[in-house]
């Protein structure tokens, strides 16, 4: 069974100049094809945003009367959200967007100081082949504050997701020196879908991964979205065979957030 699964920090919907961008996210969003797909700074509520923009002009409103992740979801998904900052005016947070039923979901508080609110959104998905463990993340700014974080990512999946079950982690995880990654492969027996990419059964194509294992192992490019340089957002599976996985980039990505999103093609 093949599973297409994107990974998105969506800027809360809002280009830099602060005006919104979510109708366009939607389309975009649309546009991955994608069954599962992971969201990052979703606003779930924005009280002075939807006050200015939230009026119907012209037969059109240019923010929506819902919370986003509804609105994106439409009629083909389900929608999942875990509140993680909230304040006077409204909160963010993340999402799942999934095309199966959800059978169980929680969001754990991972803040480590109170400038930055973090969480761990857990949705057990259930696919035609079974369940899957769906964990959406947003690490901190600080890389004290990511190790601890990632700790307890750690301690979460093995308690929730036990006995090898099928896991996807995927989100912003801010780790532009890619300290973490050897870490969570050694605890949870997950891979980062970059990985295996050019991997396969040829004499040239084992020479390649041969070659590429030696190396250091990246993720990609995702930040800016203008011009990707760091390595900010990741997909880690476990259970699943990477067929494909790429970033979308270019003028119409940096239009829309700052960051470039990653869809990734997986076969249970």
């Amino acid at each position: 069974m093949k599973i297409r699964v994107a990974t998105y920090n969506i800027h809360k919907g809002m280009s830099y100049r602060s005006h919104p961008r979510v109708h366009a996210l939607k389309q975009a969003i649309a546009a991955f094809e994608a069954d599962l797909i992971f969201l990052q700074e979703v606003q779930g509520q924005h009280d002075r945003i939807a006050a200015r923009y939230g009026e119907e002009r012209h037969g059109h409103r240019h923010w929506p009367q819902g919370s986003q992740h509804e609105f994106f979801a439409g009629e083909s998904h389900q929608s999942v959200y875990g509140l993680n900052a909230q304040y006077d005016h409204g909160h963010h947070g993340n999402a799942l967007l999934t095309r199966w039923p959800i059978q169980k979901w929680t969001n754990t508080d991972i803040s480590d100081h109170a400038y930055e609110a973090r969480g761990i959104l857990h949705s057990i998905v259930e696919t035609p082949k079974g369940i899957v463990h769906c964990y959406v993340i947003h690490l901190g700014l600080f890389e004290r504050s990511r190790v601890r974080q990632v700790d307890a990512l750690i301690d979460a999946v093995n308690l929730s997701a036990p006995n090898n079950e099928p896991v996807i982690i995927a989100g912003d995880f801010n780790d532009w020196r890619n300290t973490l990654s050897a870490k969570l492969r050694k605890a949870l027996g997950v891979v980062e879908v970059f990985d295996e990419i050019g991997s396969g059964s040829s004499l040239g194509d084992l020479v390649r991964t041969l070659a590429r294992k030696k190396a250091a192992i990246r993720p990609a490019r995702t930040f800016p979205a203008a011009l990707p340089f760091f390595r900010l957002d990741r997909i880690y599976v476990r259970g699943f065979k990477v067929e494909s996985a790429e970033v979308l980039h270019g003028q119409l990505w940096a239009k829309l957030s700052d960051h470039a999103p990653i869809v990734a093609t997986l076969k249970l």
